[in-house]
């Protein structure tokens, strides 16, 4: 597989997934661009069953580089509604996904990936598990009470609103 191939295959989700944890566009651009450099210049040293999951593991290890460097910073109000027009319905999915954001920054990291990993990525749990070095059942138990946070968040909202 050459540069052009592995780019073309991998870097929307490698982009999305770097998204999902910073939460922000330019710093996801950022760890895609240095993810892809670290792939080719390493392709000799795949450590995992599949590509996806070794090019997702060096994001992830960019993301922590990053996050060990840089200064605490204060979180932004994630609540600013969208200035877009649009139908409610957009409107109202708009802002749950702000609010499993908000709920996932709000995790430690590695529940967060593992998360995102099972979910967006649609990693098996046994490639997450060796990605994270986590026990198969200690994984799933990661996955379950991120799930069971945000569905109680999400409940709790819509209960306050009725």
């Amino acid at each position: 597989m050459n540069f052009e191939d592995l780019y073309e295959t991998y870097s929307t989700d490698i982009y999305r997934f770097a998204f999902w944890l910073t939460g922000d566009r330019h710093q996801a651009e950022d760890i895609t661009s240095e993810t892809f450099i670290r792939a080719w210049t390493n392709r000799s040293n795949i450590r995992t069953e599949t590509l996806k999951a070794y090019i997702l593991t060096i994001a992830r290890n960019i993301f922590l580089e990053q996050n060990r460097r840089k200064k605490p910073e204060v979180p932004l109000d994630e609540m600013v509604p969208d200035p877009a027009p649009g139908p409610d319905a957009q409107l109202e999915s708009r802002l749950e996904l702000l609010r499993i954001r908000a709920i996932l920054r709000n995790l430690p990291e590695i529940d967060r990936t593992a998360f995102i990993l099972r979910v967006f990525q649609d990693l098996s749990y046994a490639e997450i598990a060796r990605v994270l070095e986590l026990s198969l059942s200690a994984l799933k138990v990661k996955v379950y009470r991120v799930r069971k946070t945000i569905m109680a968040d999400l409940m709790g909202k819509e209960a306050s609103r009725s």
